[in-house]
């Protein structure tokens, strides 16, 4: 074999190491950029998708815009503070806060509650709103005079009591999606899944003026 041809065979072999080294090193680049995605990519969803994993959960489903009008539309003679139990991504707070309400939301995804912080900073509400990490059963609702709240049937006994002990009798509660198990609202609006029930504190607490101690622990043994 010449020298000539020694010389070619050698950098063909060379060229095949190349482009075999080369292949290698794009696979691992390759498995660490979907490697990364996908971790990066559970990051963001669990925290959405894992409270609807929990016994008594409140899952992230964004109000409709004709939910919201309806909302404020049942909230328009009312003033003062307003809570939203569950506030997702602030929508209910924010579009509040623009009427007038000093609005609040309580929210267990922490995802949820900053997105929500950024939203209301760039309507310019930041001032008339506040967003909280918080289990809703460990909040009192005392302060507040309005609450809204997208709920799931089966927390909505439970939320009655707890709402029945926080609340002033002046107080209104909105709820959104599902009515509550025994209170009788005190007006509707919207239809289908935009309905919303409006109840009155002053009509539901009347029957519990005379709460015994035994109702009470009932409310602390379910939380």
């Amino acid at each position: 074999m010449s020298q000539e041809q020694i010389l070619l065979e050698t950098a063909v072999t060379q060229g095949k190491g190349n482009q075999s080294t080369a292949k290698k090193r794009i696979g691992l680049i390759a498995t660490g950029i979907i490697g990364g995605s996908l971790v990066a990519l559970y990051a963001v969803t669990a925290p959405f998708v894992t409270p609807a994993l929990r016994k008594i959960c409140l899952p992230f489903v964004p109000a409709t815009t004709t939910q919201v009008e309806n909302v404020l539309k049942v909230l328009r003679t009312r003033s003062g503070t307003l809570v939203d139990i569950g506030s997702g991504d602030g929508r209910i707070v924010i579009a509040a806060a623009k009427r007038g309400f000093h609005a609040s939301g309580f929210e267990l995804n922490p995802w949820l509650v900053w997105y929500s912080r950024y939203r209301a900073w760039r309507e310019g509400v930041h001032h008339s709103t506040s967003f909280h990490i918080s289990d809703l059963w460990k909040v009192s609702f005392a302060q507040y005079s309005n609450v809204v709240i997208f709920g799931v049937p089966q927390m909505m006994d439970q939320l009655e009591l707890k709402l029945s002990s926080d609340l002033q009798s002046t107080a209104m509660v909105v709820a959104c999606r599902f009515p509550f198990p025994s209170w009788v609202p005190d007006q509707m609006a919207g239809e289908g899944i935009d309905t919303v029930w409006v109840y009155d504190a002053k009509t539901f607490k009347t029957p519990l003026q005379g709460q015994t101690r035994e109702t009470e622990d009932k409310l602390t043994s379910t939380l």
